[in-house]
């Protein structure tokens, strides 16, 4: 019936171009209407009954000055739009304040934020220590002001005040994903030591020094501004890395029942399983983070986003109807399930039903072959 219905379609719009002029002529159901507002004439104002309160409306869409009046003859040609500038946008990153607390706001994915957080400390001399990809976290090793590069210790001193210039300090750098979907949160705490002390001083669970921490975060939201505009690219190795759990353990349970094992906190967990359910082209129909589901189809490839049916493809019926879809679909739940200090990744028909043991060892081989 699709292919009947295609034919006659071709057909009409072969009949259509061999002269037809009651279809595409001047007075054809399809001219072109792009100037018939040439011909229109403005109209008088509303009038208001008297007595009623009149408030000034202002046009929603004003007609531009620079376009073609009433006097010209002829069909007006739309002029060709100007390119618009390539510039990022001045709040991609922005400084946020929550009483005595301070953080960067970044409308990006942590995976893209981390590279170029953890290169604007490096660059100004700092040395990494210690760093935590699948928790967003990294600390830098204890070094006094004058140990960091020229512009970054003159930066500081001059920000800081009543700092002992022989005393050391070390800072740690924590990014989270942000209440918004693709944005992140940059947070930095200080520890401090006086001169000559070995001591291991753990980080502080509030500022020990707000003056230092603010300073930095003004320096690391400049200089993330500045990458923005110049087009700073994102490691795509380091935003692999960034959620990629520590350990990854496929086993069972007491019922035989295959599970996958993350160490890694939901946040990251939840992000890699998506991550990798999209490399092995698996379709997600929905997801609930709340529940921490995906909803898969695996009778279908991954949802491209924007990829609509070429024109011959609508013409010929080749594309699926939701029917057909749903006649052949293949649905089961991946759910994520915190357990102590990692995550466990399990498969389900529904919720009170398991999926076949060689369906979910399937799924969950996938998702353990393009983890990280």
């Amino acid at each position: 019936m699709k292919r009947l219905a295609g034919l006659s379609a071709l057909a009409m719009i072969i009949s259509s171009t061999s002269g037809c002029g009651w279809i595409w002529g001047e007075d054809g159901y399809f001219r072109d209407r792009g100037s018939d507002y040439l011909t229109e004439r403005q109209t008088a104002p509303m009038q208001i009954p008297a007595g009623v309160d009149t408030k000034r409306l202002d046009p929603l869409l004003p007609v531009p000055r620079n376009v073609a009046d009433s006097t010209v003859k002829g069909e007006f040609e739309v002029p060709r739009p100007q390119a618009l500038p390539v510039q990022a946008d001045s709040s991609e990153f922005s400084l946020q304040k929550s009483g005595e607390a301070r953080w960067v706001m970044a409308r990006r994915a942590p995976a893209e934020v981390w590279p170029v957080a953890r290169q604007f400390f490096e660059d100004n001399g700092f040395r990494i220590a210690e760093e935590r990809a699948q928790t967003g976290e990294f600390s830098t090793d204890w070094q006094r002001f004058d140990e960091l590069s020229a512009s970054m210790a003159r930066r500081l001193s001059s920000r800081v005040a009543g700092v002992d210039p022989e005393s050391q300090a070390r800072v740690r750098v924590r990014i989270e994903p942000g209440v918004q979907r693709n944005t992140s949160e940059i947070f930095v705490v200080s520890a401090e030591r006086p001169a000559g002390s070995t001591a291991n001083v753990d980080f502080p669970s509030k500022s020990a020094n707000a003056s230092l921490e603010a300073a930095l975060l003004d320096e690391m939201l400049a200089s993330l501004a500045r990458s923005a505009e110049q087009g700073g690219s994102v490691s795509l190795l380091a935003a692999r890395d960034f959620d990629a759990p520590s350990r990854v353990s496929l086993s069972e349970d007491g019922n035989g029942n295959p599970i996958l094992n993350l160490g890694a906190d939901f946040d990251r967990a939840w992000s890699s399983v998506g991550r990798s359910l999209e490399t092995a082209d698996v379709r997600v129909d929905d997801l609930n983070r709340t529940l921490g589901v995906y909803y898969i189809n695996l009778a279908e490839g991954a949802e491209t986003k924007n990829k609509e049916p070429g024109f011959w493809g609508t013409l010929w019926g080749s594309a699926p109807s939701k029917e057909d879809i749903d006649a052949r679909a293949e649905r089961y739940q991946v759910r994520l399930t915190k357990v102590g200090d990692g995550v466990q990744v399990t498969v389900e028909k529904d919720l009170n039903t398991v999926a076949p043991a060689d369906v979910a060892r399937r799924v969950l081989s996938l998702i353990q072959e393009h983890l990280g």
